[in-house]
């Protein structure tokens, strides 16, 4: 799989682009940790991890590698090309996930756990500007989503909302931990995506990154991904 294009600006920018990438997906790793750790409730995916995990006896990490991996084969059929991003999320997100469960304890006073909470929140929106405009190819789960939105032709609001609105209600239905964490993420992860994204921009880069997920017809991987 190519990381480069060939050309000079891509070429220039890859040590930044690199650095962007893992800083990306280790803190957005760090922020579902510390999403768990506020006890608040989680986001879609987390909220179907976590209630595999309780399952199954593999810890949350874990059960994230595994689910990313065996969403990457639904890429298949979909025609979807991973890039070196996509692979390193799979890997990545659970790893840093359970090193960060294992060093920070449980906090029980509301009063930390709500800061907790919006730290984690902000550091995710962060996380995700970051290993976004490294392009090096969306996540897995992202990947999925814009697969399906181009091979059904429903907009990308529908597709994304049916997606996690199934995920939630099977995590949930498993023991998955809904509660004002999942709206606050809900609400804010679009708004702070794409302040992020604007903000860690790599100018001078090609319009068309070298491997990407496929893409909306009318959006950028950036836009289809995200609310606006």
């Amino acid at each position: 799989m190519s990381i480069t294009q060939g050309s000079g600006p891509v070429r220039s920018h890859l040590p930044r682009r690199l650095v962007q990438l893992y800083s990306g997906l280790v803190l957005y790793g760090l922020s579902m940790g510390l999403m768990v750790r506020a006890g608040l409730g989680l986001e879609p995916w987390s909220v179907l991890n976590q209630g595999i995990a309780r399952h199954t006896g593999l810890s949350i990490g874990t059960v994230t590698i595994v689910a990313g991996a065996l969403i990457l084969l639904l890429w298949i059929p979909l025609r979807q090309r991973p890039g070196l991003g996509t692979v390193s999320n799979v890997v990545i997100l659970g790893l840093v996930m359970d090193a960060t469960l294992a060093l920070v304890p449980t906090v029980d006073p509301l009063a930390v756990r709500i800061p907790l909470l919006v730290a984690a929140v902000i550091l995710n929106g962060a996380a995700t500007g970051l290993y976004l405009t490294a392009r090096f190819g969306a996540g897995p789960r992202d990947g999925l989503m814009t697969g399906l939105q181009r091979r059904t032709g429903r907009p990308v609001r529908l597709v994304r909302t049916c997606i996690e609105v199934t995920v939630l209600a099977v995590g949930f239905a498993l023991g998955g931990s809904l509660g004002v964490g999942t709206v606050v993420y809900a609400l804010a992860i679009g708004p702070l995506a794409q302040f992020f994204l604007r903000l860690f921009a790599i100018k001078g880069l090609p319009e068309r990154p070298s491997t990407v997920v496929a893409r909306s017809p009318e959006r950028s991987p950036e836009r289809a991904i995200l609310p606006e």
